[in-house]
């Protein structure tokens, strides 16, 4: 079989078989052109078309066809209210418009645009009843955070408290999110599988739990984690979204080799068929065998006007203040450790709290602020795969990160897993540090620089960047404008985006709610002393104490 596109209609030749003829027959406007010995079918039954080389032609005919690229239309403007605590920037609400209008959507912008709380608006704004979260462990606790922040919405990270009960809390105390990661999918949805020897899992061999029918939306965050479809949670996911009106990945790295990586993630939105299905997808847009390309201005121009938008930083920069932070709540990994430490703490306030003489007292504090800063050591080294986890991702996107640390410990921990970071510590000398700025300021391939908060707090220049973490937490608000401002400098022109690290249910909330405190009172940033030291022992103090009491 061999296709022509003219101007006016596709030209379908063959030699001669009844079942061509059969399919042909069954496409609207189909017509027999007895001078040229063809079928001829309109330009608007492309598809079909498609469907007969599949079915019918050479291999790698599909790819054969002009490139059909068209006007892709402005995204949608979003025209009802959302009750949101916040309220989104211009470009999100056109995000959350495209979503309500697609359903089942991959979101594409860059890291740091506020996928989440895109997602969260669509969730709300579509009146959700019961959605799924599927994410990295370590984003667990932020995407609860988000919710409640957001849309005042209670949610549930799934455990083997509630394995078998969840279910309940949905339909008794009208828990409308629950949250769950990729590892845990197996154990939470999947009743059994039912795999024959020697062959490769499919979907038809697992049997999913009754339970996932009560979601009417489920979100996967860092959809691309599932480019693979042959993996185990690639299955069980495409099992979980089966058949759901809303779901929605949300990736700022959805092709990171070639068009291949697209087919789970579309086959788990639900839009693979939308492209032809996984052969027809192969042959169009990945060179037949998957690890070329081919057609991409199609499929580009196909996914935009679908299921896909990206918006990249500079696009919507007029949209975006000049700074922006984000709190990311980590369960820490040396828990055990720090509730032993923070024993260790409360034992000694005890004492401090009984104390009458002031002078006492006083003569205590540096004692107390040493212990205190024991739980900060244990808690930074306990958030370090979460802040690994995050810094692959901007790096993955193209991105350049600034990350600030206080210990040695923590530098080296880094410094280990990326040998080729650049650092600016106290350790290192004056012109080793300027050599570190100007590699990171002009070498595209030096895209981590550690930083001390002591040593590169001030008067260095890394605008190269917009993206900085604090793995670490200077004490004053002062400190941590300062490091910021390394970033956010005159020659900066994106929105430099500061995320901040802390362990739950640590030390870390309390010094961040001070930090918080600080910023907003007008007489320290005109310089006036405090007393931070009395205020963070004061908080400390009566956090440990009213928990205890509780």
């Amino acid at each position: 079989m061999q296709v022509y596109q003219t101007p006016q209609y596709f030209e379908v030749t063959f030699d001669y078989n009844p079942k061509i003829i059969s399919d042909i027959k069954k496409i609207p406007g189909n017509r027999w052109m007895p001078p040229k010995k063809c079928w001829t079918l309109p330009l608007d039954q492309k598809t079909e078309v498609e469907r007969l080389l599949l079915r019918y032609g050479k291999e790698n005919t599909t790819a054969a066809i002009p490139e059909e690229v068209g006007v892709i239309a402005p995204m949608p403007e979003l025209t009802v209210e959302i009750p949101l605590a916040a309220t989104p920037f211009p470009y999100q609400k056109r995000g959350i418009a495209y979503n309500l209008q697609y359903k089942r959507v991959i979101v594409g912008d860059q890291p740091g645009l506020g996928k989440t709380l895109q997602a969260i608006g669509t969730a709300v704004g579509s009146q959700r009843k019961c959605i799924l979260v599927v994410c990295p462990s370590s984003l667990k606790l932020n995407w609860q955070r988000e919710f409640e922040k957001f849309a005042g919405w209670k949610s549930i990270i799934l455990s083997d408290s509630v394995k078998n009960t969840w279910t309940t809390f949905h339909k008794v105390a009208g828990i409308r999110v629950f949250i769950t990661n990729y590892e845990s999918l197996k154990k939470y949805f999947v009743q059994a599988i039912n795999k024959p020897k020697d062959v490769p899992l499919r979907l038809n061999h697992i049997e999913f739990k009754q339970s996932i029918e009560h979601f009417d939306m489920v979100i996967i965050d860092e959809l691309h984690r599932l480019k693979d479809g042959s993996t185990q949670q690639s299955k069980f996911t495409m099992g979980i979204t089966r058949g759901k009106e809303y779901v929605l990945g949300l990736t700022g790295t959805p092709v990171v080799n070639k068009p291949k990586d697209l087919v789970a993630q579309l086959h788990i939105i639900g839009r693979l068929a939308d492209f032809g299905g996984y052969k027809y997808f192969m042959d169009r847009y990945c060179g037949g065998n998957g690890s070329g390309s081919s057609n991409l201005r199609e499929l580009n121009y196909r996914l935009q006007t679908t299921c896909f938008y990206q918006r990249q930083k500079k696009e919507v920069l007029t949209e975006l203040p000049d700074k922006m932070r984000q709190i990311v709540l980590c369960d820490i990994s040396t828990n055990k450790e720090y509730q032993e430490a923070l024993h260790d703490l409360s034992t000694y306030l005890s004492d401090y709290r009984q104390k009458t003489d002031e002078e006492v007292a006083r003569s205590m504090r540096g004692e107390i602020m040493v212990k205190i800063g024991v739980c900060k050591n244990i808690s930074a080294r306990g958030k370090i795969n979460d802040i690994i986890e995050h810094i692959d991702e901007i790096i993955g996107s193209g991105e350049k990160i600034g990350v600030f640390i206080h210990q040695k410990e923590i530098a080296q921990a880094l410094k280990n897993h990326y040998p080729n970071a650049l650092t600016i510590t106290g350790a290192d000398s004056q012109e080793d540090r300027q050599n570190a700025v100007d590699s990171f300021q002009n070498n595209p391939a030096c895209n981590i620089i550690l930083l001390s908060i002591k040593a590169a707090g001030v008067g260095l220049t890394l605008t190269a960047a917009s993206r900085c973490a604090f793995v670490e937490l200077p004490w004053h608000a002062a400190d941590c404008d300062q490091c910021e401002d390394r970033f956010h400098r005159i020659g900066q022109k994106d929105s430099v985006q500061c995320a901040y690290f802390l362990g739950k249910d640590t030390i870390d909330e309390d010094i961040y709610e001070i930090i918080e405190k600080k910023r907003s009172i007008a007489n320290a940033v005109m310089g006036a002393t405090d007393n931070v030291q009395k205020e963070i022992i004061d908080r400390v103090m009566n956090s440990i104490f009213n928990k205890n009491e509780a």
